[in-house]
């Protein structure tokens, strides 16, 4: 089971390193230098949505970068538009622009034409959706406080 699921770890790893050098690519072949792949992402996962800067670190999509400086770059870029709460004058709402929706757009084309390009490769949609069950379900391991206090309290 350790090999496994050590397996399962490294893969979903490294899947999502190849998502961030997809986007990448997509972005040099369209000339945008301004932006970088994280930041796009989090364009995409923002899409027509304004949320807070807080809400974005906690979805925890983009570990290893500092959201709050990828922000702060996205708004001088024009991606981003920030305002100041109305209901809670400490946090700023960010939602994007019609620069930053074009991004969410470019990578919605992409993603269209990827799954386009899987229908005719060997995965099924059905193994997609399996896959994507038994990767919540980890997620939701992985997430579980008591999993947590155990580990933290054998440590």
């Amino acid at each position: 089971m350790l090999a496994a699921y050590l397996d399962t770890l490294q893969v979903v790893e490294r899947l999502h390193r190849q998502l961030l050098e997809v986007i990448k690519a997509e972005l040099d072949q369209r000339g945008i230098r301004d932006l970088n792949n994280v930041q796009a992402l989090i364009l995409f996962n923002i899409g027509e949505e304004e949320v807070t800067v807080g809400e974005l670190t906690l979805r925890g999509y983009y570990l290893g970068s500092n959201v709050s400086y990828n922000v702060k770059k996205m708004v001088e870029n024009g991606y981003l538009i920030q305002e100041r709460s109305l209901h809670d004058r400490r946090s700023f709402n960010v939602r994007a622009s019609e620069q930053g929706r074009s991004i969410c757009k470019l990578l919605s084309d992409l993603f269209g034409r990827h799954a386009e390009d899987m229908a005719d490769s060997s995965i099924a949609e059905s193994t997609l959706i399996d896959s994507t069950k038994t990767l919540d379900r980890l997620l939701r391991f992985l997430s579980a406080p008591q999993r947590i206090s155990r580990i933290s309290s054998a440590a």
